[in-house]
């Protein structure tokens, strides 16, 4: 470096002096090159990053919202399963007392198929006296008949009586 300073100080323009400048120039055209690739970059990276952070904080709310409303689905649920829990429980008490009604409907049945064994021997007196009625009921048709035979054969020979009859 010492050399260098001479260098400049005698005025001599070397060959030395030539690349400090070809280095300096193709520097400042690294530097332009750099500076125009940023600036590319930033207008990528920079909207890229804003837009990022809008989604972030969106993503947040959703997920802060799925949050609530599974919340409240689970008070709505948990008071929806008592009530259920109410019902399933009145209903198994019904089919309980459904469960019993049969259990004395059956009962029943089977003493009335006592009672019926017990009606078979009323059920044949009850068919004896109706074939006693049917036989009653032509011995009458034939006392009416007969009757009406007796009638026609009297009533002539009484109503030429009954005229000679002072009453």
């Amino acid at each position: 470096m010492a050399q260098n300073s001479e260098l400049t100080r005698s005025g001599d323009s070397g060959p030395s002096k030539q690349g400090e400048v070809g280095d300096a120039i193709a520097f400042e055209r690294l530097s332009h090159a750099f500076e125009t690739s940023a600036k590319r970059w930033e207008l990528i990276v920079y909207p890229s990053m804003f837009a990022f952070i809008i989604l972030a904080a969106y993503g947040f709310y959703l997920v802060f919202s799925l949050a609530k409303d599974v919340h409240y689905m689970a008070i709505s649920i948990d008071s929806n399963m008592t009530v259920l829990a109410s019902n399933m429980q009145s209903m198994s008490d019904n089919v309980s007392q459904m469960s019993s009604s049969v259990r004395t409907m059956a009962s029943s049945v089977e003493a009335m198929a006592g009672d019926v064994e017990t009606l078979k021997p009323m059920l044949a007196s009850m068919d004896a006296l109706n074939e006693s009625l049917r036989v009653m009921t032509h011995t009458t048709g034939t006392m009416s008949s007969d009757m009406g035979n007796l009638n026609r054969s009297i009533s002539r020979p009484m109503g030429f009586m009954n005229s000679f009859m002072p009453w």
